[in-house]
């Protein structure tokens, strides 16, 4: 089941607000039971059996997670911190990694039979979950949860269970226990979900068939103005794709009381890689930093070991994104990239030109996306090949002109979308102080938010492209 569907809007979202604001505020442990049972049934939808896996990953976190307090001696600790790391991953690696393992130790002349795994939906998201919660309670920074059913719900919480943001347990541990659920809250909560679908529907979605028609082209049979527009389509289709799902999750959040913290901040006014990583799917990094950079001694070690530390984190960080060489690369690529900024010309880019460093940003950024879509390692280069001008010509082919003079008012709002102005005319409002202006601030978001609603119930029933990229990791 996807935020964006039918099934979610008109059946899903309100059955559980029935039945979860119909139970009094003061049985917060009915509450939570009801948006446990509801979480469960929203994972189980998209594939019954896999509820065992999601079941199993939460046993295997409660029991560890009362052994690994400071309440037991350092022995018992490190042994059940040890057993949930392993097992966490241990699960993970059989299924989205063995088929990997087995290709490429085939491809060495192994003769290793490849396991036929299907890769449960959103069990990245949950074993990050869950090893935060482990690792949070044996550093002393959170208290292990004894009720069993608070950690079910952390776990399996539906609004960020399938596709992120990661939460940290440290972010939520109160709230299972004590929230205040508010109109205020709701009422804002719905209205950032409401704008997290538009930008999935009106603009991901047809960034998207702009995307696919371009990447599913033979690369013999492209232009290369056809491959830029594809690029930058993917580019933006990823964004308004996983910040809408960021979006609709921190909504949803809301309106049962909790405050996920954010997850992007508008990655595309970067003026450096550097810069793009702190924006972009904060959750993954500062989890990755927090994790396993700072554990390793991060930058508070010799350069060598420093950059080692980096390394590390940026290969996890490819392949945590996806069991395929391309992942690999993209993950080591953006390491590069980093490292180059840290230790050789970050110095220099800072003294130039602040469009000149945005262009270079957004031009490592396009053609890291490409890496990121492309079916394999040889289709990404055989694409940016193209890009440049290999094998190909730089007229614009028919299917170019027709897709910017199909899709250009999306093509254009999505460049509008990508850049801070809410936040520019949100602080001018502010500053002005006027009668006009604030009533602007009240009720402008509202009736913009109605306007997209519609728009996007239209697109949602009479269109049938709607994946989730970030579905399959």
């Amino acid at each position: 089941m996807v935020f964006s569907s039918i099934g979610f809007l008109f059946f899903f979202l309100p059955s559980l607000l029935v039945f979860y604001y119909v139970i009094p505020r003061r049985l917060r442990e009915i509450r939570n039971f009801v948006l446990l049972c509801f979480s469960l049934f929203f994972y189980a939808y998209g594939g019954p059996r896999f509820l065992l896996l999601m079941l199993a990953s939460i046993t295997i976190n409660y029991v560890c997670g009362l052994f690994v307090s400071n309440e037991h001696s350092d022995k018992t600790r490190r042994l059940f911190l040890i057993a949930a790391v392993v097992l966490g991953l241990g699960l993970l690696g059989w299924f989205k990694y063995s088929r990997f393992f087995a290709e490429t130790l085939n491809a060495l002349g192994t003769g290793l039979p490849v396991p036929d795994v299907t890769l449960p939906i959103g069990i990245s998201f949950f074993t990050f979950h869950g090893l935060s919660y482990i690792i949070d309670v044996y550093r002393g920074t959170a208290k292990p949860m004894k009720n069993p059913l608070r950690i079910a719900l952390y776990i399996s919480l539906f609004p960020q269970l399938v596709a992120g943001p990661i939460v940290r347990y440290s972010t939520v541990s109160d709230h299972l226990g004590e929230r205040h659920e508010n109109l205020t809250d709701f009422s804002e909560g719905a209205l950032r979900f409401i704008f997290g679908l538009a930008k999935k529907m009106l603009l991901a979605n047809t960034l998207g068939i702009i995307a696919d028609q371009a990447f599913n082209a033979s690369a013999g049979m492209m232009s290369a103005s056809l491959a830029w527009l594809g690029a930058i389509a993917y580019t933006g289709q990823i964004y308004f794709d996983f910040s809408a799902y960021s979006d609709m999750a921190l909504g949803l959040g809301k309106m049962f009381g909790f405050h996920f913290l954010e997850n992007f901040n508008y990655p595309y006014i970067a003026k450096s890689i550097t810069e793009f990583w702190r924006r972009w799917h904060i959750s993954l990094t500062s989890w990755f930093r927090d994790y396993v950079y700072i554990p390793l001694g991060g930058n508070r070690c010799s350069k060598w070991k420093n950059i080692r530390n980096i390394i590390i984190v940026w290969f996890l960080t490819g392949f945590w994104h996806g069991a395929a060489w391309n992942f690999i690369f993209w993950g080591l690529w953006f390491c590069v990239l980093l490292l180059g900024e840290k230790f050789i010309w970050g110095n220099i880019l800072e003294k130039m030109p602040s469009v000149i460093r945005h262009i270079y940003t957004l031009l490592i950024v396009i053609l890291s996306w490409v890496l990121f879509r492309a079916d394999s390692l040889s289709h990404a280069m055989a694409f940016i090949g193209t890009m440049f001008g290999a094998g190909s010509t730089p007229v614009p082919n028919g299917q170019t002109i027709y897709l910017l003079r199909e899709y250009w008012p999306e093509l254009i709002i999505s460049v509008i979308a990508a850049l801070p102005v809410k936040n520019a005319i949100k602080n001018l409002l502010e500053k002005q102080q006027t009668p006009v202006g604030k009533q602007i601030l009240v009720w402008g978001p509202r009736f913009l938010g109605l306007v997209l609603l519609a728009f996007s119930y239209l697109k949602l029933v009479v269109g049938s492209f709607n994946p989730f990229i970030y579905f399959r990791f």
